[in-house]
């Protein structure tokens, strides 16, 4: 019987091409028990398998594969291929990206019940509902989720969504937000690297600014770059003992798993690695 690997309570989250076996060598290393692979890898999964090659028992897991760029048979195919090599250790993260992103946009949750039914449709040689999650913010989504995949994986969330997100899931899914990071003691100069990878693109995309109203941040705050407040809740800043006590927040408020996200995304993530996780006690 197939089962759902261990993710750990903490994780790291990094853009797919950012990826080196050495780095991922590292995270392992320092105790993190998940690596999320970001940025719509496609579906040859070459560079999870490379980290799976590399490393010796830290999961891997995409954060997601866009199901609108790649067909459920070839991502499936590539599932098997990495649970022959490397079993138990791989966990297939889909979703729908956003709109502003692809002409084909219609109806995402309909695309994403087809998606589920394409991997179900392929009987043995599909993924099997113990080892793929979803992107998922809305309650509908989440409800998804919560139905035919092992759980969620929220981006550009807070502990009040996890909180949310449990409810939604129920009592026994995986819930993995991801969680920004910066490892800055001055609040302005924190907020001047979290503000602009999270206003262009995610506060003009109207899946996470709808999420974002449905958490009580007014327009007005989101707009221009996004207040001060938003910020602080999307953006965990200061030292590595106050950051750890803010990812530790959503597993207080629910989640099984937190996957922390380190800014800037081309700047060099393994002090703030490194300090997080001893801070963490992984």
């Amino acid at each position: 019987m197939t089962s759902t690997p261990e993710l750990g309570k903490y994780g790291v989250w990094r853009r797919h091409s950012a990826f080196t076996p050495e780095l991922s060598r590292s995270i392992e290393s320092f105790g993190y028990g998940t690596i999320w692979l970001g940025g719509s890898p496609p579906a040859d999964l070459t560079t999870t398998e490379e980290i799976l090659d590399a490393t010796e028992t830290v999961v891997v897991a995409t954060g997601i594969v866009n199901i609108w760029s790649d067909a459920a048979a070839d991502v499936a195919a590539s599932y098997h291929r990495l649970e022959s090599k490397h079993p138990g250790r791989f966990v297939l993260g889909i979703g729908a990206g956003h709109p502003e992103a692809t002409q084909e946009y219609t109806k995402p949750y309909d695309a994403l019940v087809a998606y589920l039914d394409g991997l179900d449709g392929l009987d043995e040689a599909g993924v099997p509902v113990e080892r793929r999650v979803l992107a998922a913010l809305g309650p509908k989504v989440l409800a998804l989720a919560a139905d035919r995949t092992a759980g969620a994986h929220p981006y550009l969330t807070t502990p009040e969504h996890t909180r949310e997100a449990r409810e939604a899931l129920g009592p026994n899914k995986i819930l993995a937000p991801e969680h920004k990071v910066v490892l800055e003691s001055d609040p302005e100069k924190a907020r001047a690297i979290g503000r602009p990878p999270v206003n262009d693109p995610y506060l003009h995309l109207r899946n996470y600014t709808n999420n974002l109203n449905r958490l009580g941040y007014s327009d007005e705050e989101i707009g221009d770059g996004g207040s001060d407040r938003l910020i602080d809740a999307l953006v965990a800043h200061g030292g590595a003992e106050e950051i750890a006590a803010r990812l530790n927040e959503h597993l207080a408020a629910g989640a099984s798993h937190v996957t922390l996200h380190s800014l800037p995304d081309d700047g060099d993530p393994l002090t703030t690695y490194r300090e997080i996780a001893a801070a963490l006690h992984t």
